[in-house]
């Protein structure tokens, strides 16, 4: 398996709505905890090891 970046999201403008709605009355500090838990609970769901380097690898580059 290797790292999808090519687009995949049916509704991309949903989702990222969906997120924003996720952080609507939160706090900086409930915003971060939200974040973090929300890459924990994706990182479970994407269960392999490389394709986690793949994507920090390119989320930081």
């Amino acid at each position: 398996m290797s790292l999808n970046l090519q687009p995949n999201l049916k509704c991309p403008d949903d989702a990222y709505a969906l997120l924003l709605e996720a952080h609507e009355g939160l706090t900086k500090a409930e915003s971060d905890a939200l974040n973090a838990r929300l890459i924990l609970v994706l990182l479970n769901h994407v269960g392999d090891m490389e394709v986690l380097r793949e994507a920090i690898e390119a989320a930081r580059g």
